[in-house]
């Protein structure tokens, strides 16, 4: 009888142990380079000077040399984590890898925790560029004309429909919502869908502004624990 054989890896562990040996091979790589560079430096060295001062000069350069070697590691392995994330995104939502990159990327640059853009973009356009709505929201994030031109007085409706563009503003109208509402993600979603000026009037009626639009955004989504985090963690 063979032996009973441990579980399979998942697609996603196999893929964070490429990664995680990727990036370990890539520092050991560059600090032996690092090294080596140093040690040529040092055979070149000036032998006429004091021998204090040439071990000083060389301890220093090996010290940065190492700092260096280090700093291209992490930039390494964030480069690997954002490829990893992108792929899982892409994967999970079936879109091209190009614009889960640009939700990614923009999320990010807007203070937005990525998974929450996937989210809301899923909710609002289904990743549809050209996406319009009865209300006239256009695009990715659904966005109206005049909310638009508040960020942008000079965009058309042709501009909104670039991708780039109207990611960002969304996410940056959604961004703002949050400090509006002092960091309530629901209260800040449904100002999104209904308005903020809307929700703030029902509130101060002592109504209930809740539509089920902030629990199809945020079904199955739960904040990371670090604004910092940009992998697909934000999901249970």
């Amino acid at each position: 009888m063979r032996a009973r054989i441990g579980k399979r890896p998942t697609k996603r562990e196999r893929l964070e142990r490429l990664v995680s040996r990727g990036a370990v091979v890539l520092a050991v790589a560059v600090l032996i380079g690092a090294i080596g560079g140093w040690t040529r430096r040092v055979r070149a060295s000036d032998q006429n000077a004091p021998v204090d001062h040439r071990v000083a000069r060389q301890f220093v350069s090996l010290s940065d040399e190492v700092a260096a070697a280090r700093g291209r590691e992490a930039v390494a392995r964030v480069q690997l984590e954002r490829a990893t994330a992108v792929i899982e995104y892409s994967t999970r939502y079936q879109i091209p890898a190009d614009l889960a990159a640009a939700i990614y990327d923009i999320a990010l640059s807007e203070g937005l925790d990525p998974a929450l853009g996937f989210r809301l973009v899923k909710v609002e356009s289904d990743f549809k560029r050209t996406a319009r709505s009865p209300m006239a929201a256009i695009g990715f994030t659904q966005l109206q004309l005049a909310t638009a031109r508040f960020y942008d007085p000079t965009i058309t409706e042709e501009g909104l429909l670039d991708r780039d563009t109207n990611l960002r503003i969304g996410f940056r109208f959604l961004q703002d919502l949050l400090k509006q509402f002092d960091g309530d993600m629901k209260l800040a979603l449904l100002a999104y869908n209904r308005g903020p000026g809307r929700v703030a009037e029902i509130l101060a009626q002592g109504g209930d502004p809740r539509n089920g639009y902030d629990d199809a955004v945020l079904h199955g989504y739960s904040a990371p624990r670090s604004a910092a985090q940009g992998t697909a963690e934000g999901w249970r």
